[in-house]
This record gives C-alpha cells, sequence and structure tokens, in this order.
C-alpha cells in the first residue's frame, strides 16, 4: 500500500508524520545484497538504542561518499545534547548496498530520470506531479528488509534513516526519516526527527505548509511538553511543564521563557525559547525538550545493565556488583542499603556482605542507580525507570557462596579504537569473582592517576590535561587496555567577504565595517579523523551549526539586514532573527559581535574566537556608472551616479535629490552636495575640499584619505546619522546641526587638523 506524509517539510526541519512506501513504478527485481557495517557498538544491540543508516542510489564506486555523508551526519549528532553526553547509549550500524544506478529518483525535477535502486527513494513525494519537490520518500518494506539484517534490532529499539545519493534538498521524518546526503542541511534532519521519533517532541514552528503561515490555535492545553496556554506566572503557580526552566540561559539562544507560537500555528500557543531544534535546523534543543530526550533516551535501554543475579537468595560470604551505563559526560551514582540503612559505599559498584558483620538469618540488600545529570529537573524524570533503577537480594546468612576461581580481566570498557576526549569519562567492566574485587589500576603517559572509588572510571576532566596526545592505559590484573586520549581543540578560522573597512578593537578583537551583505566561511581541522563540526552564534544567541549555504555546501554563509528568503525560509538575518517570510523584526543595520568555533570528532571543544562587523545601508543601485578617466566637472543633478575605480579631475557637484556613489575612485577637486539624497565616499581619495551640507538619506565617508578641509552639516536623517570612519583627513573637520550626531564605528578619523562640532570626538591624531 502507498501512502504519503500529510505534513510538509518546514521551518528548516521536518513534519512529525509517518513516512510510507512512495516511489516510480518499476519491475521487481533481486534485491541487492546488504552488507551491516558497525560504526559505534557500545553493548548488545537488545541492551541499546540502535540507529541503522541504509544508502539508497549509491553505486559501488560512491559507498565512499556514503561513507563521507554518514560521518557528517553522525558526527553532527555528537554535538547536540543530549547525544554528545548519551552517546555511549547507542549502536550505530550501516547496512551497505550497492545501488545498480547512481542517485535517486526525479531529482531534482520530476521530469528527472525514475532510477533503479533498492529503496527507490525519490523526490517530489515518490514522483507525483502533485507532490513537493523536498518530500523524500523511501519503501519501507525496503528498508525494514535491509535494517533487518543487523542482529538484535528490532522496530521497539531502533531508528532507520535512509540517505539518499543526491546534493537535493529534502527529506522526510516520522517513524522512519530520510535525508539526502550531500545537501548542506542534510546532517541535520536526524537530530530534529529523533526529537519527534524518540522523544515526542512536537514542531515548534508558525505553518504546516511552507509560505503558509498558520492561525489562531483554539485548542485546550496541549499534551506537548514544551507547547502552554499558560503564562510564565501560571506555570510557576501551578508547577506545570518547564517552569523548572524559566528564566535559564536557553541552549538554543535567549532565556527560557513563553515566545508565541508553534503546533503549525502563528498565535494563541507558546513555546520554551525563540528558537531550538524543533523550530529551526541548526539550533540545540532547548533545557525542557533536552530533559524530555534524555528521559526518552535513556528508557530506550536500562541504566542497570548487569549485576549479581537477584532470582534467588544470596550468601552473606560474597561480593555483591552491579554493572550501570556509561554516559561520556559523567558517571552513574551506585548507592546502597542493607535492611534500609544506608551503606557508606561512596559511589561504589559492590559490597563486600562479609565485611559487614551480618547477624544470623536474612536481610535485605537495595542497590539503587541514578542518573545525577544537570539535565533534570523534574523530581518525577528522575525517579522514572529511565534515570533510576534498583536491584534488591534477599540475603541468607545460611547459604554458602562456590569460589571458583576467575582471572581478573576486561569484559568491556569505553571503545579504545578512537581516541577519547578531555574531558570524557573512560570506563572499564572486569570479572566479577564471588570472593574478591579485581583491582584496577590506571596510567596516563605512564604516571599513575586517581580515579573513582571503585577505580572503575576515570573522569579525564578532572585532570585538565594539556593540548596534545596523551595514553591512557588501564590494568587489572595481566590484562591491558589501551586509550589515545585527544586533548587537542580543532583550529577553526574564518574567511569574509572584502570589507570597506578593517580595525582592530581595543580587546584585541579584529572588527568589520560592510555596507551591503556579506559572506562568511568558517574552516575547522584537526587531528582526529572524521568530519569537525564549525559553530557560530550572533550577539550572544544560541550555537548555529555552520553548514555553508543551503542551496550549497561549499559556499559561505550569507548575512543581510533582512535575511535570504530561499524555499520560504529566511536565512543570514543579523540582529533580531527573523525565520519566515512574515516575521516582522528591524532590519539588522549596526554593530553585530560574531562568535565561532568547532567540535572535533572526539567531543573537544574549541575555545570561541570573535569579530564583530557593522552593516551599513547599501548605496541605492547606479543610474549612471563612471569609470575610467574623466576630465572637467562632474554634476549629479538627478538618480545615482556611481564612480567605481575612477579617476576624476575636476570639481564634483551633488545636486538636491540626487547620490553619489564614490568606491575606491580619485577625485581632484572638491566635492560638494546641498540636499543631496545620499553621499558614500568609500575608500576614495579627495584632493580639495569637501562639503556635504542638508543630506537627507545616508552619508557614509569610510575609509579612504581627504586632502583638505571636510565639511559635514546639517543632515536631516533622524534615524541614523552620518558614518566618518577610519579615514584620513589633511585638514580642519567641522561637524554641525545634523540631526543625528555622526559615528565614526570606533574607527577614528586620523590626520591632522582641529576636529570640531559634533565631530569633535572622532578624531584622533
Amino acid at each position: 500500500m502507498v501512502r504519503r506524509t500529510a505534513a510538509l517539510l518546514g521551518a528548516l526541519a521536518l513534519a512529525a508524520s509517518v513516512l510510507l512506501v512512495a516511489g516510480p513504478a518499476q519491475a521487481e527485481a533481486t534485491a541487492p545484497p546488504g552488507t551491516v557495517v558497525p560504526v559505534q557498538v557500545t553493548g548488545d544491540a537488545a541492551k541499546r538504542f540502535n540507529l541503522v543508516i541504509v544508502p539508497d542510489g549509491y553505486a559501488s564506486a560512491d559507498l565512499p561518499k556514503f561513507r563521507e555523508h554518514v560521518d557528517k551526519h553522525l558526527n553532527v549528532l555528537w554535538t547536540i545534547e543530549p547525544f554528545k553526553s548519551y552517546r555511549s547509549y547507542l549502536n550505530v550500524y550501516t547496512v551497505e548496498i550497492a545501488s545498480p544506478e547512481s542517485g535517486v529518483s526525479c531529482d531534482p525535477d520530476i521530469g528527472s530520470p525514475r532510477r533503479n535502486t533498492p529503496l527507490r527513494m525519490a523526490f517530489w513525494g515518490g514522483c507525483n506531479p502533485s507532490g513537493v519537490r523536498r518530500l523524500l520518500t523511501v519503501d519501507n518494506t525496503a528498508v525494514n528488509n535491509y535494517a533487518n539484517l543487523v542482529p538484535g534490532t528490532t522496530a521497539a529499539n531502533r531508528q532507520i534513516l535512509a540517505i539518499a545519493n543526491s546534493d537535493t534538498y529534502g527529506g522526510a521524518g516520522g517513524t522512519y526519516a530520510t535525508a539526502s546526503g550531500g545537501n548542506a542541511l542534510s546532517a541535520l534532519i536526524t537530530p530534529h526527527e529523533l526529537g519527534h521519533s524518540l522523544g515526542g517532541l512536537q514542531d515548534e514552528y508558525d505553518y504546516l505548509n511552507r509560505g503558509v503561515r498558520g492561525g489562531t490555535y483554539t485548542g485546550g492545553e496541549p499534551d506537548s511538553a514544551h507547547h502552554t496556554l499558560l503564562s510564565e506566572a501560571q506555570l510557576r503557580e501551578q508547577r506545570k511543564k518547564w517552569w523548572r526552566w524559566l528564566g535559564e540561559p536557553s541552549e538554543s539562544g535567549g532565556v527560557i521563557g513563553r515566545f508565541e507560537a508553534g503546533l503549525y500555528h502563528s498565535k494563541g500557543v507558546w513555546r520554551p525559547s525563540k528558537h531550538s531544534m524543533m523550530k529551526t535546523l541548526g539550533y540545540y534543543f532547548d533545557q525542557p525538550t533536552r530533559e524530555v530526550m534524555v528521559q526518552r533516551l535513556s528508557a530506550k535501554t536500562s541504566i542497570l545493565q548487569d549485576g549479581t543475579p537477584d532470582t534467588a537468595p544470596i550468601g552473606a560470604d560474597r561480593i555483591v556488583w552491579v554493572e550501570p551505563l556509561h554516559p561520556v559526560s559523567h558517571s552513574l551514582a551506585v548507592s546502597w542499603t542493607l535492611d534500609g540503612k544506608p551503606l557508606s559505599t561512596n559511589g561504589s559498584r559492590s559490597v563486600d556482605l562479609a565485611k559487614q558483620n551480618l547477624a544470623p538469618g536474612k536481610h535485605t540488600l537495595v542497590a539503587t542507580v541514578t542518573d545525577p545529570t544537570e539535565f533534570v529537573r523534574d523530581p518525577a524524570i528522575r525517579a522514572s525507570a529511565a534515570l533510576t533503577r534498583t536491584r534488591t537480594w534477599t540475603v541468607d546468612t545460611s547459604l554458602t557462596t562456590p569460589r571458583p576461581q576467575v582471572p581478573a580481566e576486561f569484559v568491556s570498557s569505553t571503545p579504545t579504537d578512537r581516541p577519547v576526549g578531555a574531558t570524557d569519562v573512560v570506563y572499564v567492566r572486569t570479572t566479577r569473582p564471588a570472593a574478591q574485587e579485581p583491582a584496577v589500576s590506571w596510567t596516563l603517559d605512564g604516571r599513575p592517576v586517581t580515579t573513582s572509588a571503585d577505580n572503575r572510571d576515570l573522569d579525564l576532566k578532572s585532570l585538565k590535561l594539556t593540548p596534545g596526545r596523551h595514553t591512557l592505559t588501564a590494568t587489572t590484573g595481566a590484562a591491558t587496555r589501551t586509550w589515545t586520549v585527544d586533548a587537542q581543540t580543532p583550529a577553526t578560522s574564518f574567511e569574509l567577504s572584502k570589507p570597506l573597512l578593517t580595525r582592530t578593537s581595543p580587546t584585541g578583537d579584529p572588527e568589520y565595517v560592510f555596507n551591503a551583505p556579506f559572506t562568511m566561511r568558517l574552516k575547522a581541522t584537526d587531528d582526529t579523523k572524521g568530519f569537525v563540526v564549525p559553530e557560530f552564534r550572533t550577539n550572544g544567541d544560541g550555537w548555529f551549526n555552520y553548514f555553508g549555504w543551503p542551496t550549497d555546501a561549499g559556499a559561505p554563509f550569507r548575512f543581510t539586514p533582512d535575511g535570504t528568503n530561499i524555499d520560504d525560509l529566511v536565512y543570514g538575518k543579523l540582529g533580531t532573527p527573523r525565520l519566515s517570510p512574515w516575521d516582522e523584526v528591524p532590519p539588522g543595520y549596526g554593530r553585530h559581535t560574531i562568535e565561532y568555533r568547532a567540535i572535533d570528532p572526539a567531543g573537544n571543544t574549541a575555545t570561541p574566537g570573535r569579530f564583530a562587523v557593522t552593516l551599513l545601508r547599501q548605496p541605492p543601485a547606479c543610474t549612471a556608472t563612471v569609470t575610467g578617466r574623466h576630465l572637467g566637472p562632474l554634476t549629479i543633478t538627478t538618480g545615482v551616479t556611481c564612480l567605481e575605480s575612477a579617476t576624476v579631475t575636476g570639481p564634483v557637484t551633488v545636486k538636491p535629490g540626487a547620490t553619489l556613489v564614490a568606491t575606491e575612485s580619485t577625485i581632484t577637486g572638491p566635492v560638494t552636495s546641498e540636499g543631496a539624497g545620499g553621499v558614500h565616499l568609500l575608500n576614495s581619495t579627495v584632493t580639495g575640499p569637501v562639503t556635504l551640507t542638508g543630506t537627507t538619506g545616508d552619508l557614509t565617508v569610510v575609509g579612504g584619505r581627504i586632502v583638505g578641509p571636510l565639511r559635514v552639516e546639517g543632515s536631516t536623517a533622524t534615524d541614523r546619522g552620518p558614518v566618518l570612519a577610519g579615514v584620513q583627513v589633511i585638514g580642519p573637520v567641522r561637524c554641525g546641526g545634523n540631526a543625528t550626531a555622526p559615528d565614526n564605528l570606533g574607527a577614528p578619523i586620523t590626520g591632522t587638523g582641529p576636529a570640531t562640532g559634533q565631530c569633535a570626538p572622532l578624531r584622533q591624531g
């Protein structure tokens, strides 16, 4: 049976809907064989949450590209909490299939070829002319058959992700997830989809179909944990939903509060933060949604994995033990009670009953394993079976425990096949004889290091490692395990398009001035193999995944005052975010701080770098352009005259209402304007006096040199003043009567001669 998702992809996110079969008709053929490749195995598949990734449209020669796509998808996932801290709860497998043909059907257009591929993936909702181009569907039966090749995984303990060999933006979400492998945003589909299928989270954007704003929500209090009708005061008074997080700085930017829109409606319902993973791909989960994800992810396994059997009474002459799970970021807490009284075990995973001096008879021993993560504040979630497990034994002093000889060996540990990060918690599990506790010792670069109460965990963060590579070794008996510790953060750099002006701030940070949209490219490198994930944030907002540009992963990110509309979503808006075309927010002119960093495959996060940009209004479009040499006077009476790398010998006069834009040009002779619509002298040289009076629009003098006096008076714009920044003036500078005082953007006017009036604060040296 063929069905399609009802909801469209949205808001840099995907609709929470069930993806079923859709694809072009094709003759049945023998399915190509699939090869299971373990990518990350942290334990028995039956005891883990399993991510099974299946490719489509990757011919044999394309499979290396598929592996690169998987590496990127996973490394992005491991930067996002709670997956970063709990990646050890997941197994990841791929099922490699060599497709008979390369590519998938109807990519990128409905008239594009139908291809013979194992999963019959297709854009346009399965090559449906009335479908949506970005809706990428898969044959359910086929993808399940391949996923079933992974032993121990079932529909209950796995998430299937089908990746198409395509650079076109597309995917779908729900029970099964699909994504194009090579698109800039592909790797961000998976965490959002896991928010739906694993966390039961809902979409936070304000439309169902892109470009069509949703109306007012009229239902009752939503079941969604991260949507409400209640005010902040009511949330606190009634202790409902995310009240414990109110006022906290949000992991996805801003603070946790109450923000209108969500559940495909623009009004009448509220969410916890401005933008989180469930609203906009690229940001993190905020605290309320992260808390839910911790509970749901932990519930997919058992935090108490193993222990001394409790199905029958045990003797009082033995050691009793439990084996908890091992998050990457912290250790689970283990506590013990004997006949209801706490034992002083200092967090050890074992108790030696022979040392308890038990009175003859029967006793009750209880071990409790709890996840102390700071990601959870709700006591009900903390006490749930997802985060708290107990095991109870009846201890009978009349019983004698057999004591077979069991050598001290390691039975499992943090994987040794990849470097661990400088802040990871590394663990080992040893054999567990009934009569003794195998001793474990640790060395770092050959030097002994201390660890947890029973020496099974080592918190590297507490060691404050020096940058570089280190060797960590654990020893029990004659057995050893060795890890490479990567304590070197990735290197991150940025490239910007050409600015009007560059300066260094008093704090040593670079600052740039632009008068048009600009681009930023982030580059991140590391000495650990694998995809390095760059991030940036503006004005202290949430960290945002740097994916290139939505239409091209290799292109730089583009910043504009109002953002760029791509397929009815808005990208690159400076200042107050604008995510949908109908968002009414002020343009992003002015000064902004941009921070950047990267996270390497070992989980090390670089110290952020920082720079500032000031975005000025863009000059109007030219109606006349002068290049090369111009001899004699130049009088601009109407429109916009642009001098582009021009050389003008003679006076330049700008009449009322007209505009001059001189870029990297040379003018010999006075420049005079009175009542001009705008004057822009950009990295240009003027030999002669410059007199600019009564300008009604933008007046911008940035960079360059003026040999002669500069006078700026009577500018009438009230929302912005003249900009006189980084220009060298050999002569006096006088400003007065401007409706808004001139600004040098932190780049003083240099040169010789006094500065008076409103320009007095702008001069240096």
